[in-house]
């Protein structure tokens, strides 16, 4: 119960991260400001830890999340699962969460479809 309350812990703490600091790595710092305001409007902050889940900890996706994280677009994905991907305790699996971020999306686009 207690790494199960950690591993919570480190999940609010990188959604923390990601709703307080701009993603400033391939973009300009104006273009990934607009990006970054475009994206956190688009999903549900449920959405976003179960996005966050999903990638990071192995979680599951529900349906109804996916069709948020295919409005919010795979620029808005991609840069914000890099952006936390990039932190010095991810960065040794960075390859292996954006592996399982396009798996996700790959996944997301075909439940978006059937729906």
């Amino acid at each position: 119960m207690s790494k199960f309350n950690s591993q919570i812990s480190t999940l609010f703490i990188v959604v923390a991260l990601v709703c307080a600091f701009v993603p400033v790595f391939l973009v300009e710092e104006a273009e990934a400001n607009l990006l970054w305001n475009t994206c956190l409007v688009k999903i549900t902050p449920k959405c976003a830890l179960d996005i966050v889940a999903a990638v990071f900890e192995n979680g599951n996706m529900p349906d109804p999340c996916c069709n948020d994280l295919v409005k919010e677009g795979k620029v808005c994905h991609d840069t914000l699962i890099k952006y936390i991907a990039n932190k010095p305790m991810l960065i040794a699996h960075e390859t292996e969460y954006l592996k399982k971020s396009d798996d996700l999306w790959k996944h997301c686009v075909s439940i978006s479809k059937s729906a």
